[in-house]
C-alpha cells in the first residue's frame, strides 16, 4: 500500500509524543479545572468579548467532561510513558 507506516512507530510513540501528550494532558487539565472553580472563563470571555457564549460555556455538561476528558488523557500519557521506560 503507498503511503502505510510499517514496523514499531506505529505501535510505540516517541518520546516527543509522549512529552507532547503529556503536555496537552496537563495544560487541558489545569486550565479546564481553573475554569471549572474560579471564575477564570467569565473573566476570560468577557475580555474577549465573547460573553454571549458564556451561557452555552459555563456549564457543567462542558466543562465537566473536559476536565474528565483531559484527566483521563494525562493519565494514559503517564501509563505510556511508564510502559515505555
Amino acid at each position: 500500500m503507498a503511503g502505510s507506516v510499517e514496523g514499531p512507530c506505529l505501535i510505540w510513540m516517541s518520546e516527543l509524543a509522549h512529552k507532547k501528550l503529556l503536555g496537552v494532558g496537563l495544560v487541558g487539565t489545569i486550565f479546564t479545572a481553573l475554569c471549572c472553580f474560579t471564575p477564570l472563563l467569565p473573566a476570560l470571555l468577557s475580555s474577549l468579548g465573547l460573553t454571549g457564549v458564556l451561557g452555552f460555556l459555563y456549564n457543567d455538561l462542558i466543562l465537566l467532561p473536559a476536565l474528565a476528558l483531559f484527566l483521563i488523557l494525562t493519565g494514559y500519557a503517564l501509563w505510556r510513558r511508564r510502559q515505555a521506560g
